[in-house]
């Protein structure tokens, strides 16, 4: 899991929730997700956390996770849809 106000990974078990992602080359994940889940197969680019320079692309089929903590998925490059980012919510909070 992350935390997402550190953004540093926690042992905290499977995420809480799922929130949809708008693709933005700009702004980053309202909440770091620690997997991201995709309905419909193509290819995702994203920016890992702790590593806000890098960007990682991976084709996925239809209803595939992509197992990495990631801060931004990326518009330019990413052909996939349907993307949710899993995160962990703390007891009481928003997700947006």
């Amino acid at each position: 899991m992350i935390d997402h106000l550190t953004r540093k990974p926690v042992a905290a078990g499977p995420g809480t929730d799922m929130i949809p992602v708008a693709p933005n080359d700009v702004a980053d994940l309202p909440l770091a997700a620690a997997v991201l889940y995709v309905e419909v197969g193509g290819t995702v680019s994203f920016v890992p956390l702790g590593s806000p320079t890098m960007i990682r692309s991976i084709a996925v089929d239809d209803y595939s996770y992509v197992l990495c903590a990631a801060t931004k998925v990326l518009a330019t490059g990413t052909t996939a849809g349907g993307i949710h980012a899993v995160v962990y919510v703390r007891h009481g909070e928003a997700t947006s």
